[in-house]
């Protein structure tokens, strides 16, 4: 397996991103109007999607990867998603490779999911699948009839694979929004009792929404499901991830969601962000940000050539790097305070401290 332990330089220079997200489509088979890409892509002017070509010519740009996640829209609506695939595994060598879905189409997602796993057999392939609420509330909070069904047929395809696939992981995703955050106790305990579900993460609602509504949460109650999910781990009642550093990793779980829980009390950033250094998302059309909050991007790759390097020694960049550093901006977004807390030796005392305990 390709070992997370080739980026340990990185928590001392900080000087190339070693997490990508991208955006591989922003179609999408389900109308969740939570989903904050989904408001961002209709404000859009169309812009054709990134080749396979052209991302093969990104890709090389890079250096190798810890962290690779797959987002959207509906990241298995693009028919070469397996071939994408490949191209960062070759040329990036990513530790993990995460792809999160919403279930609606359960033959495709399986076949291009074994396929994936056939081909990418060094990384750690995560499949995240979206359960937001139980049975008819999933269905109407994501707008989309039978969606629950479709994700529980998905999900039985996958947990087949398991077996044959060590280097596969399959998990469960819920959107914390104010439409579920009274549901969290009942779709935890059907998440901890689903066979071979190592891991149920919580996303904490986040972005610009049409219906702001969504995010008007009860912050006891958001503290409430993550000391759930915490107790379940420490008491040994819900499994953790298959891979080498899974307890390194469900500990900054549970430090990165009480770090979240205290960022909603007190309204301001609380450790160093690593955004556009570390971290950094590319969209389907090639535009390159630094994080997926911030709205001022850092340049199109078509641009520059296809080449990542080049952007980030824009002057450009440069300017809204150095602004992200001072500025008072502060984020809830898991993907990225995973890389900070695990990138900055400040917390290391409290990462140690919750992997103790489990």
């Amino acid at each position: 397996m390709y070992t997370s332990f080739r980026h340990i330089n990185s928590i001392f220079l900080k000087t190339r991103p070693i997490h990508l997200t991208f955006f591989v489509t922003r179609k999408c088979n389900s109308r969740c109007p939570f989903c904050f890409y989904l408001k961002s892509s209709e404000s859009k002017v169309s812009a054709e999607e990134l080749s396979l070509d052209e991302i093969q010519k990104i890709s090389k740009s890079l250096g190798s990867l810890l962290w690779l996640a797959f987002s959207g829209g509906e990241i298995y609506l693009r028919d070469d998603l397996a071939e994408i695939s490949k191209v960062f595994y070759k040329n990036n060598r990513p530790a993990i490779m995460l792809y999160p879905t919403n279930g609606l189409l359960p033959e495709l997602i399986r076949d291009r999911t074994e396929e994936i796993l056939r081909h990418c057999k060094k990384s750690v392939i995560a499949v995240k699948l979206s359960i937001d609420g139980l049975n008819e509330a999933h269905d109407k909070l994501r707008n989309t009839p039978h969606s629950f069904d479709k994700t529980m047929e998905t999900y039985s395809l996958l947990e087949k694979l398991l077996e044959k696939y060590p280097n596969f992981e399959l998990g469960v995703n819920t959107v914390f929004c104010s439409e579920n955050q009274d549901s969290m106790d009942g779709i935890i305990d059907f998440v901890s009792g689903l066979k071979n579900i190592k891991t149920h993460t919580i996303s904490l609602i986040r972005g610009s929404l049409e219906d702001e509504s969504y995010k008007k949460i009860d912050y006891k109650k958001y503290l409430h499901a993550i000391k759930r999910l915490e107790e379940n781990l420490k008491n040994k009642t819900s499994a953790t991830y298959r891979f080498r550093g899974a307890r390194i990793k469900a500990a900054q779980d549970i430090l990165q969601r009480n770090l979240i829980h205290r960022t909603l009390l007190e309204q301001k950033r609380l450790n160093q962000c690593y955004a556009g250094r570390l971290n950094l998302v590319l969209t389907e059309s090639g535009d390159v940000y630094p994080c997926e909050i911030l709205t001022e991007n850092l340049g199109n790759v078509r641009d520059y050539r296809y080449d990542i390097k080049k952007i980030l020694r824009s002057e450009k960049a440069r300017k809204v790097l150095t602004a992200i550093q001072d500025k008072k901006c502060f984020c809830t977004h898991e993907c990225y305070f995973m890389t900070n807390i695990l990138f900055n030796p400040r917390l290391y005392p409290k990462l140690a401290k919750e992997y103790i305990q489990l």
